[in-house]
């Protein structure tokens, strides 16, 4: 945006002079006329050639992570912290590849709260053991009592997650044809 001159002086000059034929380039008036434009275009330059972080929800500035996740028919709770409001939109695609699965509610889950929930599946079939007889009474597969599953979390005393959330992931993302129980372990004194 400047020059040195051979006086050892500082003429502030336009960069835009450089895309102009020899014959303008040396016009000092022009030089310091194009830098309104440039003082104008030169932040949408920055923003164009930047572009690609507002794509990256890691990146992206905090003001556009809900316009970012609305692109993918997301809505972000606002309470959750910054990290997880990004890392939410960051797996939303393999969220949504494994919706209605333990992988995907398990993973849900963990981005929510930040730890691992243990999901156990209670399922009636076939026992094996001292008292299993073929015959009649032979079960295998289902009882027809509906699939059952219990998740297990374990949160901090301090932490500021609501359950009733943690509700609202475990049935939009469990099977339609289950059932669950929730437990939910408090802990004093560890950290998040």
């Amino acid at each position: 945006m400047s020059i040195q001159t051979d006086d050892n002086e500082t003429r502030l000059q336009s960069s835009y002079l450089e895309y102009l034929p020899a014959l303008f380039r040396s016009d000092e008036f022009l030089g310091r006329f194009l830098l309104i434009f440039e003082s104008i275009l030169k932040p949408i330059e920055n923003t164009v050639d930047n572009m690609a972080s507002y794509f990256d929800p890691l990146l992206t500035p905090q003001d556009l992570l809900p316009w970012l996740a609305s692109w993918i028919e997301l809505v972000l709770d606002p309470s959750w912290p910054e990290q997880r409001r990004r890392e939410l939109i960051k797996s939303a695609a393999e969220l949504y590849l494994w919706q209605g699965t333990k992988r995907g509610m398990v993973e849900y889950l963990r981005i929510y709260t930040g730890t691992l929930p243990e999901v156990t599946e209670h399922i009636e079939g076939m026992r094996l053991g001292s008292e299993a007889r073929l015959g009649i009474s032979t079960k295998i597969g289902s009882a027809g009592g509906g699939n059952h599953f219990t998740v297990t979390i374990d949160l901090n005393d301090d932490t500021t997650i609501d359950i009733e959330k943690i509700v609202s992931i475990i049935e939009a993302q469990k099977p339609a044809h289950t059932i669950y129980t929730l437990h939910v372990n408090n802990n004093p004194g560890t950290g998040d």
